[in-house]
């Protein structure tokens, strides 16, 4: 019987644990989903929930006051924003992967998945994010249990024939051009290779840098609600691409998800245990 319940764990077959929050880190009903949202104790993967405020967030395409937006300012916007956020993760510990969701619904709008190489870095950055603030917004993460993006993320988004739009429940994950990928991944891909003999031959399309400055950030004793994020010089973009890169990022699989929904199902065990031993 356990084996069974171990197997079906978050798939639509399960009728206790949810089967989107498995998969997304997020459910359209919250509080109200009628199964369990159970959040890891520990992941390699944070979730910083409607973190990314795009320019465009109440009409897409327009500004709060009604003009046109430029689809390259809404772009480099954005870039601005990721090549921000990576270098204050990055602060804390390698990033296999950082993702930002396109969606409009409410449970998914500007959340950033942050993978982590390490579960001990993820949680080094949880405890140094809670109760700062970006942006003069606080910031609001937690772990997540989504470790294969590929399970996580709509094909038809990646295809351009989603028909639902910003409002479908799956992953439409925003890209970042070519240029601006290989200049963040890249020189964690260079140190590492420099500092094995002999090479290994890996797939190094997520490698990041350690370095940064972070400076739309602020801690809960004295938040600047008047700050912006910094933007950068016209100078800092010369050499980056307009498009956003066509091909699909694919992070790399740290975990299956049979081995993640065994994992998940120990922590329900542990709970239990514990629950009962401290009521007898």
């Amino acid at each position: 019987m356990a084996e069974h319940l171990a197997s079906i764990f978050g798939t639509e077959k399960d009728r206790v644990n949810c089967p989107f929050y498995f998969k997304i880190g997020a459910c359209r009903h919250g509080d109200r989903c009628s199964r369990l949202h159970t959040k890891p104790s520990v992941s390699p993967t944070l979730l910083l929930s409607n973190m990314y405020q795009r320019p465009d967030m109440i009409t897409p395409g327009v500004d709060p006051q009604g003009q046109p937006l430029d689809p390259t300012k809404i772009q480099d916007h954005f870039e601005d924003f990721y090549e921000d956020l990576f270098e204050e993760l990055g602060k804390y510990g390698e990033i296999e992967s950082l993702n930002i969701c396109d969606n409009l619904a409410d449970h998914m709008v500007g959340n950033v998945y942050a993978q982590f190489r390490e579960e001990e870095h993820a949680a080094a950055a949880l405890q140094n994010l809670s109760g700062r603030f970006y942006a003069g917004r606080p910031i609001i993460v937690d772990f997540s249990p989504v470790t294969d993006f590929r399970e996580a993320t709509c094909r038809q988004y990646e295809e351009n024939v989603c028909n639902r739009g910003g409002y479908c429940n799956f992953m439409h994950l925003k890209k970042i051009n070519k240029d601006l990928r290989r200049q963040l991944f890249g020189r964690r891909r260079r140190s590492r290779s420099k500092s094995r003999s002999p090479p290994r031959h890996r797939n190094h399309d997520d490698r990041p840098s350690r370095g940064g400055r972070g400076g739309g950030y602020s801690d809960h004793h004295h938040s600047d609600r008047s700050r912006r994020p910094r933007s950068r010089s016209p100078g800092r973009r010369s050499g980056r691409s307009r498009s956003p890169e066509g091909k699909r990022n694919r992070s790399p699989v740290r975990e299956g998800s049979a081995e993640r929904r065994a994992k998940i199902e120990k922590w329900n065990r542990e709970k239990e245990a514990k629950a009962a031993s401290a009521t007898d």
